[in-house]
C-alpha cells in the first residue's frame, strides 16, 4: 500500500507516520510548517492598521502574552476595529501567500469564565512560543525605521478593508464630529455654517 499526503502539519505528520509504520505501509508526506516565524510575524504586524498594530504590540510587550481588555481599551479606545483587522489578516495572508493555510491566529480572546455564554472578552493572549517570535519582529520593524523610511502598510483589498463608517478608536458614537476650518480665510465650516472660500467679504 502506498499513500501520498500533501499539506499536513507537523503533529499530524508524526501521528500518520507512526500509524503507517504499524501497518507496514509506504507513506510519502509533504509537511507544511504552520508555526509563526519572525518573517511571518513581521509581515503580519506590517499589514495591520495602526490601531490593530498597537493592540498586538501591547499583547506582546506590555502583557508578555496576556493583557486585560480594559488595559487595551484605555490605550486604543474601542476594540471592535482592531480585533476585526486582526481576524481578517490571517485569511488575507493565506490568499497572498504570506503563510500557509492552517496557521493559527497569534492573538486569541479570553472569555469571561463566569459568563461563558455571553462570549465577553476579558483579556487577550498569545502563546509562550509565539511571544519571543513577535518580540523579534517588533524589534526588527523598529530597527528598520531608524535607518530608512518605514515601509508603508500593505494596501487592504476590497473584501477586508475596514469600513469608513466605523467609529474612530477613542471616540464614542455620540461624540461630536470635529469641525473643519478653511485655512485660507479662517472661516469655520462646521455644522450649520454655509460659509466657504470667498464668502463673507
Amino acid at each position: 500500500m502506498k499513500i501520498t499526503i500533501e499539506g499536513a502539519d507537523k503533529d499530524f505528520t508524526e501521528k500518520l507516520v507512526a500509524l503507517a509504520a504499524a501497518h507496514h505501509a509506504e507513506l510519502t508526506v509533504a509537511a507544511v510548517d504552520t508555526s509563526w516565524t519572525v518573517e511571518r510575524a513581521t509581515r503580519y504586524l506590517r499589514s495591520l492598521t495602526a490601531g490593530a498594530r498597537r493592540f498586538a504590540e501591547m499583547v506582546v510587550v506590555d502583557g508578555d502574552g496576556y493583557i486585560e481588555a480594559d488595559q487595551l481599551r484605555a490605550a486604543v479606545g474601542k476594540l471592535n476595529g482592531p480585533t476585526v483587522a486582526l481576524s481578517r489578516t490571517i485569511p488575507r495572508g493565506v490568499r497572498e501567500g504570506w503563510w500557509p493555510e492552517g496557521i493559527k491566529a497569534p492573538i486569541t480572546p479570553v472569555y469571561d469564565p463566569e459568563n461563558p455564554s455571553w462570549h465577553k472578552n476579558i483579556a487577550y493572549t498569545m502563546s509562550s512560543e509565539d511571544v519571543p517570535v513577535f518580540r523579534s519582529a517588533i524589534a526588527a520593524l523598529a530597527g528598520r525605521g531608524t535607518a530608512t523610511a518605514p515601509e508603508p502598510p500593505v494596501p487592504w483589498g476590497d473584501e477586508d478593508a475596514p469600513s469608513a463608517f466605523d467609529v474612530p478608536p477613542g471616540w464614542d458614537a455620540d461624540n461630536d464630529v470635529p469641525r473643519a476650518v478653511f485655512v485660507d480665510s479662517g472661516t469655520d465650516a462646521g455644522t450649520g455654517s454655509n460659509s466657504g472660500p470667498g464668502q463673507g467679504k
